[in-house]
């Protein structure tokens, strides 16, 4: 039908959107504090670019991406995550030739063919952070840091940091081999998707949500119990500075996050109180997928959190900002010369940064003052033939009903004073 959005999108309308704008101002301030700049890439991307980055077995690519042709005969796919669109424009615009490392964040919408459910829709937000050109482990850190410190900022001091290290190339075949020994007496009786990830990529099952699978896969060998030498020096200085920050965590060995790209860190945020599905982001480090999309071996390491997904979490704790933008002042008028004189007034308002709206039905006053009433302005300016004879105005406190008359030249001025002085 014409008059229904798509499943798993959503309206988001005035009196929602305030709230997004809230967390978008709170963002783009902890990002210019850490010291990180804005990338906006495109919505679509060739589909390759995420074949490639994100993992031809992984669920996003198998079974949860938006992919079509276009009228080139291209394939295309709206992007499911953030990630691989931004290491696509780090390589094609050369920031690779500059400082480094380069630390980048986006804000925008992803999409993924999923079974939509609270917090999680089929077009979703993001906030993501990239780190391009450092192995440090204290970038690892910071990272989560920061993640967790733009919760502390939104008032959502409860979540818990789950952290993990998946190794490395050198890690991996002994991860690999010690699971498929592991799984191989039960492989019957994995799900088909499991079974199919046996010879893939195993360490897989142990992100698979079924409970049969789960339940097979709770005595496996953890990626921490096959960590080489340089990896476990690693994940042992990333905890250590953590601790020097005083950020508490949770080791979870069985972390291992649905993304084939990710090296050493990963870890996850959750909020058990928002249902099924608790965790509000994560993210993790990736030094070979630059090298993957066909540029120079450099190491990488990002985050993403669903705007969604946080709202919920505040929605639940009480914590979501009663905030509006709707006009501080109304103006009233009465009569056609009235109506004239309180467009000039409502354009000179908006010019000294006043939010200001008029009538344009016709109403009554009584109408009018109702209609103010409803957008919840503050002040309410009245003007009709009586008050344009004595060049003053009415001015109107909403909250108090207190109103006084007052010279229509100081208008501006008065507005402008605060309360106080009013």
């Amino acid at each position: 039908m014409l008059t229904t959005r798509p499943r798993g999108t959503a309206d988001i309308l005035p009196g929602q959107v305030e709230k997004w704008q809230y967390i978008e101002e709170k963002i783009v301030r902890i990002c210019r504090e850490y010291g990180y700049r804005e990338i906006r890439t495109p919505v679509f991307e060739h589909t390759e670019l995420f074949v490639r980055g994100v993992g031809e077995d992984t669920d996003i690519v198998e079974k949860e991406m938006y992919t079509f042709r276009d009228r080139g005969d291209r394939s295309i796919t709206l992007r499911p995550e953030g990630t691989a669109s931004a290491v696509r424009a780090y390589l094609e615009n050369k920031l690779y030739a500059g400082p480094q490392p380069v630390k980048l964040y986006y804000i925008g919408p992803m999409f993924r063919y999923d079974r939509p459910q609270a917090g999680r829709l089929r077009q979703f937000h993001q906030f993501g952070v990239e780190v391009f050109g450092s192995y440090h482990p204290a970038i690892d850190a910071e990272v989560m840091a920061m993640a967790m410190d733009f919760y502390g900022r939104l008032g959502l001091n409860d979540l818990e940091l789950h952290i993990n290290s998946v190794g490395c190339p050198n890690c991996r075949p002994v991860v690999r081999k010690r699971l498929q020994e592991f799984f191989q007496p039960v492989l019957a009786d994995l799900c088909p998707n499991c079974r199919g990830r046996f010879e893939r990529n195993p360490l897989r099952i142990l992100d698979c949500k079924s409970d049969r699978c789960a339940e097979l896969s709770r005595e496996a060998p953890t990626t921490v119990d096959c960590l080489c030498p340089d990896c476990g020096e690693h994940f042992a200085q990333v905890q250590q500075f953590l601790q020097d920050l005083g950020i508490p965590y949770v080791l979870n060995n069985r972390l291992v996050r649905g993304l084939d790209y990710y090296t050493r860190t990963a870890f996850e945020i959750m909020a058990p109180d928002i249902g099924a599905q608790s965790s509000v982001g994560g993210g993790g480090r990736y030094d070979g997928l630059i090298e993957a999309c066909g540029g120079p071996p450099t190491p990488g390491i990002g985050y993403a959190l669903g705007l969604e997904r946080i709202i919920l979490a505040l929605e639940n704790r009480g914590l979501a900002p009663d905030v509006t933008s709707g006009p501080e002042v109304f103006v009233v008028v009465l009569g056609e010369r009235a109506a004239r004189e309180g467009f000039a007034l409502l354009a000179k308002l908006r010019r000294a940064g006043i939010a200001a709206d008029m009538d344009y039905q016709g109403r009554s006053l009584k109408a009018q003052m109702k209609y103010a009433g409803k957008l919840g302005v503050r002040y309410t300016v009245i003007i009709g033939e009586e008050e344009l004879q004595r060049n003053i105005v009415v001015l109107r406190d909403m909250e108090s009903g207190n109103q006084r008359e007052i010279p229509g030249a100081r208008i501006l001025q008065n507005l402008a004073e605060p309360a106080a002085d009013r």
